[in-house]
C-alpha cells in the first residue's frame, strides 16, 4: 500500500509558506529525505483550518481569477503554479448522500474505478472521515499493458485517508479502488511532476479477475500522430514508421501501426511486421489483430 509517514503535530503554516518550502525542497519521490521534509510540510498545511476555505471563497468572489484553477476533474482544485517538479491541489470527496454524488455518478469522483498512478504524489486528508480504499500493489515491469492480462494484484487493505493521515502513493505500484467517504471530505495533495511520465502508461483494473482493462493515461502526442496520419500526408506516414521501429514509449509505437493499419492496402503484412517489433506489448496487439484479419 502506499507509504505511511508518522508525523507529530507541528505549527500550522500559510499557503504561500508551503509553496515555497516545497517548491526549496524540490520533491523526488526517489529521493527519501526530500519526500519526508515534504510530508511534513503538507502535514503543516492541513494543520491550517482556513487556508482552504478563504482560497475557494476569494474564487467564487472572483477576487483571484487566473490564479487558482480547477483541473483533473471536477472535484480538484489546483492551490498552485508548477515550481520546479511539484505543485499543490485539494480534492473534494462527495459522499453518497451529496447533491453533487447524486446527480454526478461514482464514476465521475473516480470512485469504484480501480486503478495505479503514471506518477507519485503525497496526500493528507484534511476535511472529514476521507474516502476509502481498497489497496493492491502489483509489478509493472511484469505486464504488457494488453487489455484482459493478468497484473498479479496482490490485495493489501482497506482504509480510509482520515484528517492528518499523509501517505506516499507510488508510481506504478499502488494501486487503488476508491469507495465514497461517509461524509463529505477533502484531501490535499504534493504532486511530483515528471517529464517522461507521459510516456508510462496508467491502467484501469477489473479487480474480480485480476486483469488490465484499459490504460487511462491520456497522451496528446497519439492524438496528433493518428491525425496527421489520416491526412495523408507522406511526411507524417514517414514519421509514424520511425516510431513504430525506434520511439521508446510502447504505446506510442502501437499508436503508429494502429494509425497506418487505417490507411494500409496490406493490413496483415502491417501487423506482422508489428509482431516482429520486439515490444511484448505491442507483439501482442498485432497478433490479435493479424489473427482477426485471418479469421
Amino acid at each position: 500500500m502506499p507509504l505511511l509517514f508518522d508525523l507529530g503535530e507541528d505549527a500550522p503554516c500559510s499557503l504561500a509558506e508551503a509553496v515555497e518550502a516545497l517548491a526549496a525542497i524540490d520533491f523526488d519521490p526517489r529521493d527519501e529525505g526530500a519526500t519526508l521534509e515534504a510530508a511534513r510540510w503538507l502535514r503543516r498545511l492541513s494543520s491550517n483550518r482556513e487556508f482552504l476555505a478563504d482560497v475557494l471563497l476569494d474564487r467564487l468572489a472572483g477576487r483571484t481569477l487566473g490564479e487558482i484553477e480547477s483541473g483533473y476533474g471536477p472535484q480538484a482544485v489546483v492551490l498552485s503554479p508548477l515550481r520546479g517538479s511539484m505543485f499543490l491541489r485539494a480534492n473534494i470527496w462527495p459522499a453518497e448522500s451529496d447533491l453533487s454524488f447524486q446527480n454526478s455518478g461514482a464514476k465521475t469522483f473516480v470512485y469504484g474505478v480501480p486503478h495505479d498512478h503514471n506518477f507519485s504524489f503525497l496526500t493528507t486528508g484534511y476535511l472529514g472521515p476521507g474516502y476509502r480504499s481498497d489497496y493492491f500493489e502489483y509489478d509493472y515491469d511484469k505486464v504488457r499493458g494488453v487489455p484482459g492480462e493478468e497484473a498479479g494484484l496482490r490485495f493489501i487493505e482497506r482504509s480510509a485517508l482520515h484528517e492528518g493521515k499523509t501517505i506516499l502513493y507510488r508510481a506504478h505500484t499502488d494501486v487503488h479502488s476508491q469507495l465514497p467517504p461517509e461524509s463529505l471530505s477533502v484531501s490535499l495533495n504534493v504532486m511530483h511532476v515528471d517529464p517522461a511520465q507521459c510516456w508510462h502508461d496508467q491502467y484501469g483494473f477489473e479487480l474480480e479477475s485480476g486483469t488490465i482493462t484499459r490504460v487511462l493515461s491520456p497522451n496528446a502526442t497519439e492524438v496528433f500522430l493518428r491525425t496527421a496520419v489520416a491526412s495523408g500526408s507522406e511526411i507524417a506516414l514517414d514519421y509514424a514508421e520511425w516510431i513504430g521501429r525506434t520511439h521508446p514509449s510502447d504505446r506510442l509505437r502501437l499508436a503508429s501501426f494502429e494509425a497506418r493499419s487505417g490507411i494500409s492496402c496490406n493490413r496483415h503484412a502491417l501487423w506482422a511486421e508489428a509482431e516482429r517489433s520486439g515490444s511484448l506489448m505491442v507483439s501482442a496487439v498485432a497478433k490479435q489483430k493479424r489473427q482477426a484479419i485471418e479469421a
